[in-house]
C-alpha cells in the first residue's frame, strides 16, 4: 500500500479484491470496537501485511469477529462507546434503562399479536366472508411483503421525527390498519387494511433495536435488544389467548373483535412514546441538542458518571460515519471484499434462513394443521395454540443461556437439525388417510422449540455482532 502511511485515515475501499485501503479526510476513523476484556487498539495496517490488522491476533476488521481458538465468540459487540467496556467493569444497567427498553421491546408485541390473532383467527375469517384458499394465503402472507417495505422507510422517517416519532407513526399506522380489518366487509378493503398493518408492522421491528441500542450502556447492548425477540413471542401468546376470549362468540362477530382488540397494545405505545420515552441521546446529538442528549444520558447511565464523555463519543462516531459514508459509500455492500463478503454472508444469510425455513407459515396455518390432523374443537385447537405460544417462549430464555456457555454455531446448527426432524415427523403424520392428533402436536411442539434454540433470537443476535462499523447501519437496513 505504497504512499499510505501505516494509521494514516483510510477506510477499505470495499470493491477491491485485496482490500486496498484510500485516504479520506476528516477526523481519525477509528473504526475500533474494544470488545471484550481487551483494549488492544485495531491496527488497520498490521505487521503481517494481510491489510486487516490480524497481526496483534485478531482475525478481522473488527475486534469483535470470532478467532479459531475462542470458537464460542466469549467476546461480544460492544457498541461505539470505549468509556464503559475494555479493562474497566462494565456499567450496571439502571431502573430506567430497563424501562426504556422494556417499552421499546413492548412495541414488537404488535408483531407477535398478529402472528397469533391471524393464527387463530383464519379458519373464521374465511368461513365468514367465504374466502377462497388463494384469497387466504394471499392475505396472511403478504404482511411480510408491507413490512419490508415499512422497513425500508423506517430509516427516512426515524432520522427525520426522532425514535420516538417512528414509535407513534408505527403504531398509528397499526391501529388504522387492524381498525380497518375489523371492519371490512370485502377481500378489497381487508387488504388495504393488511397494508397499513405490515407497514406499521415493518417501521416499529426496524425502530426497536436501533432505540434500544442508543439508549443502553454498550457492555448490556446485546443481551436488551433480544428483548424485542421475547416480546414478539409474548404478542404471539396474546394473540392465541384472544381466541379463547371469545370462544362462544359467533364466529363472524369473534375473528372481527379479536382483529380490533389488536389496536390496544399500539395506543400504550403511543402513551408510552410521549410521556415515558425519552429521545435517543445519539439521534439529539446528530441535531445539535446536546443539552437534552445529556439530560437523557443521566437517566439512562449511573449517577456521577461522566456523560459528557459519552457525548462526545457520540459526535466522532457521527463524524467518523459521514466520512466513511463520503468516501466510500453502499460500495461496500455492492462491491464487496473478501473480508465484507464473508461477514455479508453471514450476516444477511442467517437472517434469511429465519425466513426460508418456513416458521411464518408453520405459526400462521397452525390451526388448518391442527384441524386436519381431527382436532375439530374450537376451545382445545386455543388450548392448544397457547401451550405451543408458551413453550415457543420458554425456550428463548435457555436459547439465551445456551448462546453464552455454548456459542453461536452449535445452537444454530442444532436448531436446523431439529427443526428438519421435526418437520419431517409432521409430513410423515399426514401422508395416506389417518393422521394422529398427537404425532401432530408433539412435531408442531419439537418444530417450535428447535427454531427458538437457534434460528429465533440466532438471526438477531448474530448479525449485530459480525458486521463492521462502517457497514452495520446500511447492512441492518438491508
Amino acid at each position: 500500500m505504497a504512499g499510505i502511511a501505516p494509521g494514516a485515515n483510510t477506510v477499505a475501499d470495499g470493491y477491491s479484491h485485496n482490500d486496498e485501503r484510500i485516504p479520506v479526510s476528516g477526523p481519525d476513523l477509528d473504526f475500533t470496537y474494544n470488545d471484550g476484556p481487551s483494549a488492544t487498539p485495531f491496527a488497520l495496517d498490521s505487521d503481517n501485511g494481510d491489510g486487516y490488522g490480524t497481526g496483534n491476533g485478531q482475525t478481522g476488521i473488527d475486534n469483535h469477529l470470532p478467532h479459531p481458538d475462542r470458537p464460542m465468540l466469549t467476546q461480544t459487540h460492544e457498541g461505539e462507546y470505549r468509556d464503559d467496556h475494555g479493562e474497566l467493569p462494565p456499567v450496571r444497567v439502571t431502573r430506567a434503562n430497563k424501562l426504556f427498553a422494556f417499552c421499546a421491546a413492548l412495541n414488537s408485541c404488535n408483531l407477535g399479536y398478529d402472528i397469533g390473532v391471524n393464527t387463530d383467527a383464519a379458519m373464521k375469517l374465511q368461513n365468514s366472508m367465504d374466502l377462497s384458499d388463494t384469497q387466504l394465503e394471499i392475505f396472511m402472507g403478504s404482511l411480510n411483503l408491507f413490512a419490508m417495505i415499512g422497513a425500508l422507510c423506517a430509516h427516512a422517517i426515524s432520522d427525520r421525527f426522532g425514535r420516538r416519532g417512528a414509535f407513534i407513526v408505527a403504531a398509528v399506522g397499526f391501529i388504522f390498519g387492524v381498525l380497518l380489518q375489523a371492519s371490512a366487509a370485502s377481500f378489497n378493503v381487508l387488504m388495504i387494511g393488511r397494508v397499513f398493518v405490515g407497514l406499521g408492522v415493518g417501521f416499529g421491528l426496524a425502530v426497536d433495536p436501533i432505540y434500544i441500542a442508543e439508549i443502553s450502556p454498550a457492555a448490556h447492548r446485546g443481551r436488551l435488544v433480544t428483548w424485542s425477540e421475547i416480546a414478539t413471542n409474548i404478542g404471539i401468546v396474546l394473540g392465541f389467548t384472544s381466541g379463547l376470549a371469545f370462544l362462544n362468540v359467533d364466529e363472524n362477530t369473534a375473528w372481527r373483535a379479536m382483529f380490533a382488540m389488536g389496536a390496544i397494545l399500539p395506543t400504550i405505545m403511543i402513551f408510552l412514546a410521549y410521556k415515558v420515552m425519552p429521545e435517543s441521546p445519539r439521534w439529539l446529538v446528530s441535531k445539535g441538542r446536546e443539552s437534552e442528549a445529556l439530560v437523557v444520558l443521566e437517566k439512562i447511565y449511573p449517577p456521577g458518571y461522566n456523560v459528557n464523555v459519552i457525548v462526545e463519543e457520540i459526535k466522532e462516531g457521527i463524524e467518523r460515519e459521514i466520512a466513511a459514508e463520503h468516501a466510500v459509500g453502499w460500495d461496500m455492500i455492492l462491491f464487496p471484499s473478501p473480508a465484507f463478503k464473508r461477514m455479508l454472508l453471514v450476516g444477511i444469510g442467517t437472517a434469511v434462513a429465519q425466513q426460508v425455513v418456513g416458521i411464518d407459515a408453520i405459526q400462521y396455518f397452525l390451526i388448518f394443521i391442527l384441524d386436519e390432523s381431527g382436532i375439530k374443537s374450537r376451545i382445545t385447537q386455543s388450548t392448544i395454540l397457547i401451550f405451543l405460544g408458551l413453550l415457543k417462549l420458554a425456550m428463548i430464555f435457555v436459547a439465551g443461556f445456551l448462546f453464552d456457555t455454548k456459542g453461536r454455531r452449535p445452537l444454530m446448527f442444532t436448531s436446523l437439525a431439529g427443526m428438519t426432524v421435526a418437520l419431517l415427523l409432521i409430513s410423515v403424520n399426514f401422508i395416506g388417510d389417518s393422521h394422529n392428533a398427537a404425532f401432530a402436536v408433539v412435531g408442531i411442539g419439537l418444530y417450535l422449540s428447535f427454531f427458538s434454540l437457534g434460528m429465533g433470537p440466532g438471526a438477531w443476535l448474530i448479525p449485530s455482532e459480525v458486521f463492521s462499523t462502517s457497514i452495520r447501519a446500511k447492512v441492518i437496513q438491508v
